[in-house]
């Protein structure tokens, strides 16, 4: 008697920003080569998760909010495509949820699927960072979070600590990008070069942007004062252009603008030293070797919020993963040009500051290592387990 075909396969996949648009693409490709055609991916993606045969419920864009007032403002807007999403997950019965990040929207998502269709297992990608602040939240995740996949080596004890769902370290995607993150000959030449090339980096976001061009401006400004040589590039994305050039009219020093990820990475292979907005380029500056010089500033009201909830010693990523505070970091009120110039003066030459940085940066390799296997394969791994334990546990009741 011929048996029936096992039918495909259903993974239901929510990523609103460009990060977790990669990481959702790569999860993809790996689950794909695993199941070949048995296996259909619907949700919500950007471009990149588009290319790998996923139809989004909405454009992505749709969900580019910043900062609290920009929340409260499409409020309306945001808890509709909520109910929205969470309505289309119950509708597909898909063998396994995959949030990807944003979990403001995410997780919203996951409590209503959970309560409506527990039975669908759901896999959290990039663990919330409760270790930082709100860490109340580890315990509420466990009613609806099945399994968490951390980006960060620490993060699978934390959430063990706080009492969270089960969650293990898959590795950051930096990880895999290290040749174009690491100089060859020539470039490393050129970053013992002088004069040193600076990189400056506001942020990737034109809140952010808006937050920092100023300060860093006269920072550089003042450095060049002092007669500090310096060669200065702004990396940025083609999105953002615009922004930055009409934000760096009034520098009294001008950088040359590089736009895209390919002339991005280029940059950083030759650059001596970094003034960063704090994020994850820091964790990207730490593992292309570049001593940097960390600043934040936000809005008075976040600034409020910020300061009674983080439970770090320092919000800058690189200092987290290497387990030492090596990069000096410059929040709010600290955040002006009489401190921010003469930490980075000290970055362009050879000072035991600078030295510090660099052999700190070389223990990344090893501290972030996940053996022979790749992120997204590791990642992989997790949901199709989590998947047939699912799928064990419907068939048993």
């Amino acid at each position: 008697m011929m048996q029936s075909r096992d039918p495909k396969r259903k993974i239901f996949l929510i990523a609103t920003e460009e990060s977790g648009d990669r990481l959702g693409s790569a999860l993809m490709k790996v689950l794909r080569q695993r199941l070949g055609d048995g296996v259909q991916f619907v949700g919500v993606g950007g471009r990149t998760m588009a290319r790998e045969g996923l139809e989004t419920l909405f454009p992505i864009e749709e969900l580019s909010i910043v900062g609290f007032a920009g929340v409260v403002q499409q409020l309306p807007k945001i808890l509709r495509l909520i109910r929205q999403t969470a309505d289309a997950v119950t509708a597909a019965a898909p063998d396994a949820l995959v949030i990807i990040d944003s979990p403001d929207f995410t997780h919203r998502v996951a409590r209503r699927v959970r309560a409506k269709t527990p039975e669908i297992p759901i896999v959290d990608y990039v663990a919330p960072q409760l270790w930082a602040w709100r860490p109340g939240r580890a315990r509420t995740m466990r009613r609806y979070v099945d399994h968490v996949l951390g980006l960060l080596p620490f993060e699978p004890e934390e959430y063990r600590k706080l009492g969270g769902p089960p969650c293990s370290y898959v590795g950051h995607p930096l990880i895999e990008q290290l040749p174009s993150l690491r100089p060859n000959a020539e470039e490393q030449r050129r970053r013992d070069a002088e004069p040193p090339v600076l990189l400056v980096l506001p942020g990737s976001r034109r809140s952010e942007i808006r937050h920092h061009l100023d300060v860093f401006g006269a920072t550089l400004g003042r450095l060049q004062a002092e007669g500090r040589a310096f060669e200065l590039k702004l990396p940025t994305m083609p999105h953002l252009e615009a922004t930055i050039r009409e934000g760096i009219a009034s520098w009294p020093v001008k950088p040359q603008i590089v736009v895209g990820e390919t002339e991005r990475r280029a940059a950083f292979r030759t650059a001596r030293a970094a003034l960063a907005k704090s994020g994850t380029v820091t964790l990207e500056l730490a593992l292309s070797g570049i001593p940097m010089v960390t600043a934040y500033r936000v809005g008075a009201i976040e600034a409020f919020i910020l300061r009674r909830a983080i439970r770090v010693s320092s919000v800058i990523l690189a200092n987290l993963v290497i387990g030492e505070d090596v990069i000096p970091e410059f929040l709010q009120e600290d955040c002006v040009p009489e401190k921010l110039a003469p930490a980075l003066s000290e970055l362009l030459t050879d000072t035991p500051l600078r030295k510090r940085q660099v052999d700190s940066f070389a223990r990344l390799d090893t501290i972030m290592s996940t053996g022979n296997k790749s992120p997204s394969v590791l990642a992989a791994d997790i949901v199709l387990a989590t998947m047939r334990k699912g799928r064990r546990q419907q068939t048993a009741s």
